[in-house]
């Protein structure tokens, strides 16, 4: 009798644990689609056209460094092809301020500046868990992803979402391919 309490027990708490994982999944799907129903602007933007140095857990590109979990299929694809780089989330975060911020005086103070971009920089920040969003799209050719982001050195732990666009991509086409041959053409967080 005991016996069969106890793997009771234990398949009641497997079976409690599928069910909150699936739930937090299906969240963080909703939390995506908002994202992206509230945010999203189509851009193209470039590859980055400098050196790209891929190392065992670090990318170099030219003088800046993104960390990454090199088992991530995702992020280590979309930092080799250089569709994600520092420089591109630093005009990215000076862009999002500008657009964001309605105070007078901190936006002329950001004009004086002599290099304004500095405020911006991202260096040395990790990308991690990238995973593909799976609701709210339809279309083969377009594929909508997440990311954790860190900076250690601001202590900033936050989501990025971001889209890639492939012309070529057909169903069976395999997701490093897709990434390959793919355009960035949303970043947000």
């Amino acid at each position: 009798m005991v016996m069969k309490n106890k793997c009771m027990m234990i398949v009641f708490i497997l079976l409690s644990l599928c069910f909150y994982a699936q739930k937090t999944d299906v969240i963080n799907d909703i939390k995506a689609v908002e994202h992206f129903k509230n945010h999203y602007k189509k851009k193209n933007y470039q590859r980055f056209s400098g050196k790209i140095n891929m190392q065992e857990k670090a990318v170099v590109f030219d003088n800046k460094t993104v960390y990454y979990d090199n088992k991530d299929k995702i992020i280590t694809s979309v930092l080799k092809q250089g569709l994600i780089y520092p420089q591109l989330m630093t005009d990215y975060q000076m862009q999002k301020f500008l657009d964001e911020n309605t105070d007078k005086t901190q936006r002329r103070f950001l004009k004086l500046q002599k290099d304004p971009r500095a405020a911006f920089d991202v260096n040395n920040i990790e990308l991690s868990n990238a995973s593909e969003i799976s609701s709210g799209n339809k279309n083969i050719k377009v594929k909508r992803f997440k990311t954790d982001f860190r900076d250690h050195r601001l202590k900033i732990n936050s989501v990025y979402y971001f889209e890639l666009i492939n012309n070529a991509a057909t169903k069976e086409m395999p997701l490093e391919t897709f990434i390959e041959g793919s355009k960035l053409s949303y970043i947000g967080n």
